[in-house]
């Protein structure tokens, strides 16, 4: 049995290339596809005929996952594709996650790791099916070998190989070990089914991680149990780069079950005791003094004038201008001018953060609910000052991710913090939901001002946008900005097809984003700039085809000439969503179309609003198209979550400031939608199998507006600051 050594790859290199991140962005380690599908056929444990596939003598198999599960299907997608090309039979597949600790020793074999921005099949999808088919010809070689046939005489199907002209037949468990010990195929020669020969993927499978969540065998992480096991409860300064100054840890030494103290870093405690509701009770009779500095008389209200100041700054802001548009706009028969703004959102989880770490002599093990899993490795190597060839992460499925278990690693800094305090016990460290209601990395705050001329036929003629707001990237990925010009802020507006196009096209056009960031830390939040660019833009649109007289449909259309994705699936929404149909007295209806992750979307929703402000939903109908479907009944539900949070944010959420720290602590002032007023979803899927889009993100750009559309159409006025809850408008 051939074994790989592990590569001289040093801790500091490591954290310095994984910048890992979550929704939105893609893990920066690099690796060259090819080489990394021809390490996939390397053969290194027992029944294993690459690194994607195990075939065992019962004729189970064994799907490897490098990418995380966090409730969007991934981890059934990705197994449907492998097995597609694998052709076994789908009733024996189970799957397993590698670790970021054994990839590395196997020079990266499974690639990147990481889960977010929708990437998760998009691009991967290639790789592991050559991963499939190279295992599915390795058995047929091994059956044709064993029969002394040409292996042209062979065929694969559901796990058993035939030949056909004396009718002998073998299942791929008795020749797995065979199969294994032969030279791989090259995976560029290898041709890849066409999805219209396609059985397994492209159909709504049974999900692979159900049941167990069903009946409550499903084990997250924060239900984790490990023998001897010390929990840890995490306070941090309540106003962004606070500082500790004092803590007499002598009030609680004496408390039942306290461990002790552990002072993490200037800015964090943590009380250590044998269970998490001691140490959490004992966190809360902890005497602290902590210094607020400089942010501590930040507000909401001084957050708020500073984006209203970027609106109308003088500076080169621009970053896509086509033609002359403030004097097409000035000069045009008719003006319209709007601006909008979008609050900071907390991720806001089922599952809290936490992490669990276990040092035990030079080597250190964490268990992480993780985006990013090569990113936890390197802040576990980080922390305990261990090279990264004594460190593993096991992932857990996340009880929610939506962007905040990816490039912050925070949590996992300070469990081994902790952990290093306790050498031989596992630390399980947990955050309340109060901490991570106020110690998130939350959705940018902006606002965007909206110009248009329309001229005297109610042709549009101009278009310009400023928006002024947060800038992830400032956080993230600093080197990525020049010249204070941050291109992923303005997603959805971009000329460059394949990602985030803007899908209109306008005689005149300036797009402007002016950088206004404040100490409140912001992260990736499902959509990340897609679900508030896609409000400002079609609520605006929505302005423009009212001030001009026209349908909303006609209106859109007649830009997007030259967008046929754009236009077929907004063509979709409106025909499925019987738009311009008869409608029950008082309910209206709103429409809306964007492009966000390689992905088209477009809705439409049918609203009632009564005398009193109260908002019935009663219907919503989506139209996607993402190139190709792996799984229709995920994807259906991945729209479906995200019009819950979705509306959530439009009419609920909101994170203020007061005295420079966060106030919505829990969900009594942070609501989130319940379940009696989500609306009737109808999904329209359209593929057209020329490309690969993602799934969990694109849609929840038009899930906003789409409703905003349908209340401006029931009360005739715009609604342009979220959350709605402020204006008296409320879900029913």
């Amino acid at each position: 049995m051939t074994h790989t050594s592990t590569p001289n790859t040093s801790r500091r290199h490591f954290l310095v290339s994984s910048a890992a991140v979550g929704s939105g962005l893609a893990l920066g380690l690099s690796f060259a596809p090819s080489a990394m599908a021809q390490a996939a056929y390397t053969t290194l444990t027992p029944n294993e005929i690459n690194i994607w596939v195990v075939v065992k003598p019962d004729d189970s198999v064994v799907i490897r996952i490098a990418r995380s599960e966090m409730g969007q299907g991934t981890r059934t997608g990705l197994a449907q594709l492998v097995a597609e090309e694998l052709d076994c039979d789908w009733s024996k597949v189970t799957t397993e996650m590698p670790t970021p600790g054994q990839s590395l020793a196997r020079k990266r074999a499974w690639g990147d790791m990481s889960t977010g921005g929708s990437r998760g099949i998009r691009t991967s999808h290639d790789y592991v099916r050559r991963g499939g088919a190279a295992a599915r010809l390795m058995l047929m070689q091994a059956a044709a070998n064993r029969w002394n046939v040409p292996v042209a005489e062979v065929m694969a199907k559901e796990g058993v190989i035939t030949h056909a002209i004396s009718g002998r037949t073998l299942s791929y468990g008795k020749v797995a070990d065979d199969a294994a010990k032969l030279t791989a195929p090259d995976p560029k020669n290898i041709v890849l089914k066409k999805p219209s020969q396609w059985r397994i993927a492209g159909k709504s499978m049974r999900r692979l991680d159900t049941a167990d969540k069903v009946d409550g065998r499903k084990t997250f992480s924060i239900d984790l149990q490990l023998p001897g096991m010390l929990n840890a409860a995490v306070m941090q300064s309540p106003v962004f780069g606070g500082k500790l100054v004092s803590y007499d840890d002598s009030k609680i030494a004496k408390m039942r079950g306290v461990k002790g103290v552990v002072k993490i870093n200037d800015s964090t405690l943590a009380v250590v005791a044998d269970t998490f509701w001691r140490a959490k009770t004992a966190l809360a009779e902890l005497p602290v003094v902590w210094d607020d500095g400089v942010n501590g008389n930040t507000s909401s209200a001084t957050i708020d004038a500073m984006l209203r100041e970027g609106l109308t700054a003088n500076g080169d802001f621009w970053q896509r201008k086509e033609g002359d548009a403030p004097a097409a706009i000035a000069q045009a028969a008719k003006k319209v001018e709007a601006t909008y703004t979008s609050p900071f959102l907390a991720h806001a989880t089922m599952e809290p953060m936490n992490c669990t770490v276990r040092i035990t002599g030079n080597r250190a093990e964490a268990w992480v609910p993780t985006q990013s899993a090569e990113g936890s490795l390197a802040a576990l190597a980080e922390a305990t000052g261990f090279p990264l060839a004594q460190c593993d992460v096991y992932k857990m499925d996340l009880g929610g991710g939506l962007g905040r278990r990816g490039g912050h690693q925070e949590y996992v800094d300070q469990a081994a913090q902790v952990a290093k305090k306790f050498p031989g016990k596992p630390i399980k460290l947990v955050w309340s939901r109060e901490e991570d209601m106020t110690h998130d990395f939350y959705r940018p705050i902006s606002m965007a001002k909206m110009s248009a001329g329309i001229d005297d036929k109610g042709n549009m003629t101009a278009f310009h946008v400023r928006v002024s707001g947060q800038s992830l990237n400032a956080l993230l990925s600093p080197m990525s900005i020049k010249n204070n010009k941050d291109t992923r802020q303005m997603q959805g507006f971009w000329e460059e097809p394949g990602d985030a196009q803007l899908g209109y096209t306008f005689p005149n056009l300036l797009t402007e984003y002016v950088m206004r960031n404040t100490h409140v830390p912001v992260g990736p939040w499902r959509g990340v700039n897609t679900n508030q660019n896609g409000i400002y833009m079609e609520c605006f649109i929505e302005e423009c085809a009212r001030a001009a007289g026209k349908d909303s449909l006609e209106f859109r259309r007649a830009l997007m000439k030259n967008h046929p994705k754009h236009l077929g699936v907004l063509n979709a929404a409106a025909e499925a969503g019987d738009w311009g149909k008869p409608l029950p007295p008082g309910v209206f209806r709103g429409i809306a179309q964007f492009m966000g992750y390689a992905s088209y979307s477009a809705a439409t929703a049918e609203v009632s609003v009564s005398p009193k402000g109260e908002v019935k939903i009663h219907r919503m109908v989506f139209a996607l198209n993402s190139g190709h479907v792996v799984n229709p009944a995920q994807v259906r539900a991945q729209i479906e979550g995200s019009v819950v949070m979705g509306l959530s944010g439009v009419f609920l959420g909101e994170n203020t400031v007061e005295k420079g720290r966060m106030k919505e602590r829990n969900f009594d002032t942070y609501p989130l939608m319940r379940l009696k007023e989500t609306p009737k979803v109808e999904t329209v899927l359209v593929p057209t199998g020329d490309f690969w889009g993602g799934v969990g993100e694109p849609t929840i750009c038009v899930v906003g507006p789409a409703v905003l559309n349908a209340i401006y159409a029931a009360t005739g006025k715009p609604q342009r600051d979220l959350p709605l809850r402020k204006h008296g408008l409320t879900l029913v």
